[in-house]
């Protein structure tokens, strides 16, 4: 071979392979429309709720002669709502982790530029994730979550509405802590301490569990700044 004769280079390699990079991309935009998908049935049913309560003030603020017991019911329906929410939290959780995982695994290394970030067992876990889909929280968990953001509220609403109820519509009028005891019972068939002991018990649930959640469990966002430990990745 003469030395003039040109020896072609070997190609340079890319950085990222451009047909991975693509499918990747397109992975990542399905998941991220599904737990899009999810975040909307959440707000639908906390929406459901808040309709709900107001409808139920409305009533029985208008009505003297509606007892104030209907704010228990309204508190039982609330409660029924949480727990469907909680499950459709918990399907929602689990999408969000696969989008979490792509977005600190996959889309990082992309915008730093560095392949070596590419490595490691995080696409052994998303596999294992599609081929066998499991909840990443427990029930107990995602009823908290959604107490804590905004279940809370609305009981706490609900408690207040159903003080007031007592207080305008109370008959004699509630001058002591011994009358205000009295007028908690509606008819002859509820007494006060069932009323007092539904009132108690609703406070003391909601505050517990929000405590519970505060101490014991991860948030989806970090309001302290950065810490590797909070990421369910």
């Amino acid at each position: 071979m003469s030395e003039s004769q040109h020896v072609p280079e070997p190609p340079k390699a890319t950085r990222f392979d451009p047909t991975y990079v693509n499918a990747m991309s397109h992975f990542y935009r399905g998941e991220l429309g599904r737990i899009m998908v999810w975040r909307q049935r959440l707000d639908v049913t906390t929406s459901w709720a808040i309709t709900l309560s107001s409808a139920v003030f409305g009533f029985a603020f208008a009505n003297r002669e509606v007892p104030h017991i209907i704010f228990f019911f309204n508190i039982a329906v609330v409660v029924m709502l949480l727990w469907i929410e909680a499950r459709r939290y918990r399907f929602y959780d689990a999408f969000r982790a696969r989008v979490r995982m792509l977005e600190a695994h996959f889309l990082v290394p992309i915008v730093s530029q560095n392949t070596a970030m590419l490595q490691g067992e995080w696409q052994k876990l998303v596999c294992a994730d599609l081929v066998l889909p499991s909840f990443k929280i427990s029930r107990f968990e995602a009823i908290g979550r959604r107490l804590r953001r905004n279940y809370a509220f609305i009981f706490v609403i609900i408690l207040v509405a159903w003080i007031t109820k007592i207080f305008l519509h109370a008959d004699p009028e509630i001058t002591s802590w011994a009358t205000f005891y009295r007028a908690l019972h509606v008819g002859t068939s509820i007494p006060s301490w069932l009323v007092a002991s539904l009132f108690a018990g609703t406070i003391i649930g909601i505050t517990a569990i929000v405590i519970y959640v505060g101490r014991k469990m991860s948030g989806e966002i970090s309001e302290f700044g950065t810490h590797r430990s909070l990421w369910r990745l």
